[in-house]
């Protein structure tokens, strides 16, 4: 692997050397991809490249290994920023984003994924690779060996015949999954297909959701807590913000439950936003429910709310992080107008009570369970 590309750091302007963006996974990934199928590197157009985290597959496989035309399937927006970012830096295009799964994985010969935790986002997109790939396509799969589990080799066996670990290498280890069964996984499309819709009686409500979206098709704890108060969140409210949409549960409840509410419901995920997209749908309500996919709410204008709903996250997949958290409180503020309120659910031993007061405002109890704290904080 060149020097330079060895050296490649998730944001340029980072001061903090230790930022370094290709890890021991992406080098296993890109090691044994010429082995496994180094013809589909050859040719324009038959390489897949999923979930790469800050883009160093994609350019890897380009400027390490020749592929071009590399289509590109990343679910975080950081993720596609990362990469259109360090595709500047070094000067290398060869790469898109297709619009479906279908588009992504059509007649492909070579994908290379990094696994999350969930399961259900294997599913979805091995069933597709399987459906829509060439017959001699090879998934590649890699992960850091203590996340990984034999579940995911049971995953990958439902949709191809022949699945074989790797040996351990440093930290990371991979699943590679040959002879694509298609008529497994089509059958599988039309008796359990994704997305999932579930109707959820004490809601009254259906909730749609595309594999790995937080919570999936069921009410999280949390945001059944924040649902049984939000009726109290700022009554005159003309547009509300739901920051970290998930399945668009929140959006969706607060959209029926006040008719002349404007609702924006944001995600970093574009699964999340897909999800929410079809939920609002599935209940009535997409047309005043506008999903966009932003990191935090970063691209929402100034002042452009009067209430913000938000259920933060506080895993990065498998990392525990309070960032994305964190970064919502900011964004909150500034979309908020004076005199506004974000809603807030959190788990409480994360004591979050002193960021919202410093990033947001004056700050409330609203109701405390013995597992989670609701929020308001006003923008004065």
């Amino acid at each position: 692997m060149p020097p330079d590309f060895a050296d490649f750091f998730r944001r340029r302007d980072d001061d903090a050397p230790d930022l370094i963006a290709i890890d021991g996974t992406d080098r296993f990934i890109l090691d044994e991809a010429p082995h496994v199928h180094g013809d589909a590197l050859r040719q324009p157009g038959e390489v897949a490249v999923v979930d790469d985290r800050h883009g160093v597959l994609t350019l890897g496989a380009i400027t390490v290994h020749g592929a071009s035309d590399v289509r590109v399937v990343q679910d975080s927006l950081v993720g596609v920023r990362a990469l259109e970012a360090n595709a500047g830096t070094f000067g290398r295009r060869g790469f898109h984003h297709p619009e479906s799964l279908e588009q992504a994985f059509r007649d492909v010969r070579l994908v290379l994924l990094r696994l999350s935790k969930s399961n259900d986002r294997l599913d979805e997109v091995a069933r597709a690779i399987a459906r829509f790939a060439a017959p001699d396509v090879v998934l590649l799969c890699g992960g850091v060996s203590k996340h990984m589990n034999l579940s995911q080799n049971d995953v990958l066996r439902r949709y191809f015949g022949e699945v074989t670990p790797s040996r351990g290498r440093g930290k990371s280890r991979l699943l590679i999954a040959q002879d694509p069964l298609r008529a497994s996984a089509t059958r599988a499309d039309a008796t359990n297909p994704w997305p999932r819709s579930v109707h959820v009686d004490e809601l009254g409500m259906t909730l749609v959701a595309h594999g790995g979206v937080f919570a999936g098709t069921s009410l999280d704890q949390g945001t059944r807590v924040l649902l049984d108060v939000m009726d109290d969140a700022v009554p005159t409210a003309r547009t509300a913000v739901d920051l970290g949409c998930g399945n668009g549960v929140i959006a969706t409840a607060i959209a029926l439950r006040r008719p002349s509410l404007k609702v924006i419901a944001t995600d970093v995920s574009a699964i999340a936003v897909a999800s929410t997209r079809a939920t609002a749908q599935a209940n009535g309500v997409a047309d005043r429910v506008t999903v966009v996919r932003t990191d935090a709410g970063d691209e929402l204008a100034e002042g452009s709310a009067q209430l913000v709903l938000c259920n933060p996250p506080f895993h990065a997949d498998t990392t525990v992080t309070t960032d994305a958290a964190e970064a919502m409180f900011r964004n909150a503020a500034t979309i908020l107008q004076s005199g506004g309120e974000l809603w807030c659910v959190w788990n409480s031993h994360l004591r979050y009570r002193g960021a919202l007061e410093r990033s947001v405002g004056a700050t409330r109890e609203v109701v405390r369970t013995p597992k989670f704290t609701v929020t308001a904080s006003r923008v004065e």
